[in-house]
């Protein structure tokens, strides 16, 4: 048996508030929990959007007291409230700054807003954006003007990836996360997923995936889910299916199959997705908090009933390596084979 940290999310949609038929902080922390990931945090494109330090309170205070593991809110950047910026700098775990497409209202264009954003947001706090293509130039060139960390949220592409790489040999203050979905599965997969697999950014091509694995023992500081449920009849729509996928139950099992096939140490494991997250966003300790992994154990994903509310996954039936025995949070313990103790009572 394996003992590992509990693993740090740093992307993930928790829908709260205004989309609560889709996830809420209950099932979307049993999600984390099965998925051996003890901190979350969640992103600010809700509805309304976390713009406020009101806002933010709210939605804070309600993650705390209906979680069952630690989700601590993002704060959203908005052209229109950059008075809030310094009120939730002093609360907000970070910043998310969408420069492309997303899903909500809160993408900011135009250069002096992405300037002021980048210099009001406090230094001592992440700076993480959603930049695709020659977004990530713009990202790069804040860091740099401004000399700020930038966080690069779900990198997916070959150019990207070497471009943040060249960054990071400039002694830029720079990271980046990559998806698994955008580590195992690729444009050819969507044409018999369909939209289940629609997302932002969109599957790439295998060039990209492979430029992705290239990196991931130096470039790639964090893998994170970017967990975006919706229900199956909103992504079996006709029209306008919403995108995203739901990842936190399987991200850990994919990573470990991975390693489990010499594609990564569990070392390196560790170090994307508990050791550089939680220093890169400043996240608190967690005492007593662990988890067991029986590295031999094979499967066919999921091996539990999910308790993420949308109830799929793009990975269902993928054969697995790395099986998930226990989860201790914070001296209880809350999983055991795949079932989240106390989940029901």
């Amino acid at each position: 048996m394996m003992r590992l940290p509990g693993m740090v999310d740093v992307h993930v949609h928790l829908r709260v508030p205004g989309g609560e038929h889709k996830e809420d902080f209950r099932t979307g922390s049993a999600a984390a929990l099965a998925g051996g990931v003890t901190t979350v945090l969640a992103m600010p494109n809700t509805h309304p959007p976390i713009v406020s330090r009101n806002d933010w309170n709210i939605a804070q205070e309600k993650a705390f007291s209906e979680s069952l593991c630690d989700v601590f809110m993002y704060a959203g950047a908005s052209a229109e409230h950059l008075d809030q910026l310094p009120a939730l700098g002093e609360k907000a775990v970070a910043l998310k700054l969408y420069m492309d497409q997303t899903y909500g209202p809160l993408r900011v264009e135009g250069l002096k807003a992405l300037s002021d954003i980048a210099r009001l947001w406090p230094k001592h706090k992440m700076l993480a954006v959603h930049a695709e293509g020659t977004s990530i130039a713009v990202g790069i060139s804040l860091a740099a003007a401004y000399n700020r960390p930038v966080h690069f949220c779900h990198v997916s592409r070959k150019e990207e990836i070497e471009l943040i790489a060249a960054a990071k040999q400039q002694g830029l203050p720079v990271t980046c996360e990559v998806t698994p979905h955008h580590l195992f599965l690729t444009s050819a997969d969507a044409e018999h997923l369909g939209s289940l697999v629609d997302m932002r950014p969109t599957l790439a091509e295998q060039r990209d995936v492979d430029a992705l694995w290239d990196h991931i023992e130096t470039t790639i500081d964090c893998v994170a889910t970017d967990h975006a449920p919706h229900t199956l009849d909103e992504k079996n729509a006709a029209q306008n299916p919403p995108p995203g996928v739901p990842g936190l139950e399987s991200a850990l099992p994919l990573m470990l199959t991975a390693a489990s096939q010499g594609r990564l140490s569990y070392e390196r494991v560790v170090d994307l997705m508990y050791t550089n997250p939680r220093k890169i966003f400043s996240l608190p300790e967690q005492p007593d908090t662990w988890i067991e992994v029986d590295p031999d154990a094979k499967y066919v994903f999921p091996d539990h009933p999910l308790y993420t509310k949308c109830g799929w996954s793009p990975f269902s039936d993928f054969p697995m390596q790395g099986k998930i025995r226990k989860v201790v949070f914070k001296g209880r313990d809350v999983v055991r084979d795949g079932e989240v103790l106390d989940y029901y009572s």
